[in-house]
This record gives structure tokens, C-alpha cells and sequence, in this order.
């Protein structure tokens, strides 16, 4: 299996690296041990392999709609690379539970807060998930995003191959108080972790997140 996960692995690295001009010098900022959130913002499927492969040797997993496993060779794939499935519109305990698995056992979990796809790379809002995977592991938090794969399909028609940059941020933790953490309270920390990407990308990604002078980090303890 280790043959097969890595011929499968670095085979996708070099489809990628071949459609795309892949800007990722900011990975060497990514921890190289211990469990770690990777919040990241959600374009389309490129990022998926992108950035699955240019972790290694980091172990990644991270949430993939149920609906994948229907199609045979993708489900193959994601099983391959440990992906966990979670039942959209709904609270699914199972994937919560395999999440916090493999935070334990040191792994990255990368999760999209937005919760869909944008298509433009703009940032939806957040949703508050994170917060309730984070409350429960007390993992750090790292945000990552990238920027240029919206323009994957348009350069594929013409051959073209895309420019996709990543960038990463500082780590840093929850700080959460002693009393509920309620709703309200949710909403803010989420907010605060979006915030985070938005300061890593161009103006014109920024999306919900776009008034920069609304960032706070009231929640937030910087490693």
C-alpha cells in the first residue's frame, strides 16, 4: 500500500506541477510535526490535489462531501489519502469523531470554514465548525489560502496552464473563556479566523472579509 499510496500521490504532484505554475515557497512556514487545523478558503477541486500533494511528507486529511464515494475512482483516491466523509446539511458525529481521530494522532486537518465551494475565490462567511473541532481538541490553527485556480477551466479551453499561489499565515490558538461558549461567541471566533485568511490574500479575494479594519483577535493567541 505505501508503493501504491506513493506512485499514486507523486504521479498527481507531477499532473499538477505540468497544468500549473505553482507558487508554494510559503509551505517551508508549515509546522513539520504535531497535529495541526489547516483553515483554508475553498475555490474549486484543483486545490484538493494541489495542496494534498505539496504537503508531503506531512499525513493530511480533511473533510469530502459523502457524494464522492459514487464515483469509484475518486472514492478510491480519497480512501487512498485518508479523506473523511461528512454527510452535508447536517451534524455528522461520525466525521467529527474520525476528525478529532486523527488530530490525535498528529496529523493535519485541513478544513474549509466557508463550507462550499466560492468558484471566484472570493470569501463566502465563515461557518462555525471549526470552533466546535478546535474546542474539543485544543489543536492550533493554521490559515492557509490560495488564489488563481478559479481561472483553471477558462486556462485549460485555451491551453494555458494556471498560476497558483499559496500562502501561509502565523499559528495560532483559541483562546476560550471559562463560561458557554455560545452562539454569538462562535460567530465571533470564526469570523476572527477568516479574517486571518483575508489578510493573506489580494484585495480583490477578500469577498465578505473585504473591510480589513473590522479584524480583531479577541479570541486569538498567536503561537
Amino acid at each position: 500500500m505505501n508503493l501504491v499510496y506513493s506512485v499514486i500521490t507523486y504521479s498527481v504532484k507531477g499532473l499538477t506541477r505540468i497544468l500549473c505554475e505553482v507558487d508554494d515557497s510559503q509551505l517551508i512556514n508549515v509546522p513539520e510535526k504535531g497535529p495541526l487545523i489547516l483553515a483554508c478558503n475553498h475555490i474549486n477541486f484543483m486545490e484538493v490535489p494541489l495542496v494534498f500533494t505539496h504537503l508531503q511528507p506531512r499525513k493530511v486529511t480533511a473533510f469530502a462531501k459523502a457524494e464522492t464515494w459514487d464515483n469509484p475512482v475518486m472514492g478510491y483516491l480519497f480512501d487512498l489519502w485518508g479523506a473523511i466523509p461528512i454527510q452535508r446539511g447536517e451534524v455528522d458525529a461520525t466525521a467529527f469523531r474520525k476528525a478529532l481521530d486523527a488530530l490525535e494522532e498528529g496529523k493535519i486537518l485541513a478544513i474549509t470554514p466557508e463550507g462550499t465551494r466560492s468558484g471566484n475565490g472570493k470569501l463566502g462567511r465563515g461557518l462555525p465548525g471549526i470552533v466546535m473541532l478546535v474546542h474539543r481538541s485544543n489543536t492550533p490553527i493554521l490559515p492557509m489560502v490560495y488564489y488563481g485556480s478559479e481561472k483553471f477551466q477558462d486556462n485549460i479551453n485555451r491551453l494555458k496552464r494556471t498560476n497558483f499561489h499559496i500562502r501561509v499565515g502565523k499559528v495560532f490558538k483559541l483562546s476560550f473563556p471559562n463560561s458557554r461558549v455560545d452562539r454569538e461567541m462562535r460567530r465571533k471566533m470564526v469570523d476572527e479566523i477568516m479574517y486571518q485568511l483575508a489578510i493573506l490574500l489580494p484585495e480583490e479575494y477578500r469577498g465578505y472579509y473585504s473591510d480589513l479594519s473590522k479584524v480583531t483577535t479577541d479570541y486569538i493567541e498567536f503561537a
